[in-house]
């Protein structure tokens, strides 16, 4: 079995608490779509593109795409990342996604998130359809060329099939619980 999830494969469910004061679990979507994205809150990929997805969340939401951003990170490595300070990031920006705290990073491993960000697209089925970055330049957004999340997201929604199914994500890796910052599961590769 590849580290990152495969085109096609299920959503692997989940149940974890978010920033809102609720818990919520896979099954609590219902709609046509779900971008499902590793995120933190220390992360200059991550800072330099969230702009940007907030542009994609406000664009696709009323086409019935829901995003869910999930923090896997080690407050460990990074305090920056706790789940207090998640909660102090969303009160900041306000945001338009859900952010949930992946804390014992068991999601992070089901899923196989391998950057931040690292975006997943699943279909009503809850297949997914793809997998990568959203933009090419995430640290600096400004330079980007192309958004592979928004163009995978416009071929499913007009009903063709997504053109370019999986893409490298570009970011810093997952910080995991008692390993070096720069430290990655041997199985963990380049997707293409």
């Amino acid at each position: 079995m590849a580290f990152t999830l495969k085109i096609s494969e299920k959503a692997p469910d989940f149940t974890l608490p978010a920033t809102d004061g609720k818990v919520y679990s896979l099954s609590d979507f219902n709609e046509r779509v779900i971008v499902v994205f590793f995120t933190c809150n220390h992360c200059p990929y991550v800072i330099g593109s969230d702009e940007v997805t907030r542009s994609t969340v406000e664009k696709y939401a009323p086409k019935g795409v829901r995003f869910i951003g999930i923090n896997s990170n080690s407050p460990n490595t990074y305090e920056e990342d706790s789940f207090p300070n998640m909660v102090k990031r969303m009160e900041e920006h306000r945001f338009p996604w859900l952010y949930l705290h992946d804390a014992t990073q068991e999601i992070a491993l089901k899923y196989g998130a391998l950057r931040t960000p690292h975006f997943y697209v699943f279909d009503e089925n809850r297949k997914l359809i793809y997998t990568g970055r959203a933009i090419d330049n995430p640290r600096e957004s400004s330079k980007s060329t192309v958004n592979d999340l928004e163009n995978a997201l416009d071929d499913y929604l007009a009903g063709k099939e997504v053109a370019v199914k999986v893409t490298n994500p570009i970011g810093c890796n997952v910080k995991w619980e008692g390993q070096h910052k720069h430290w990655m599961p041997a199985d963990a590769c380049d997707l293409i």
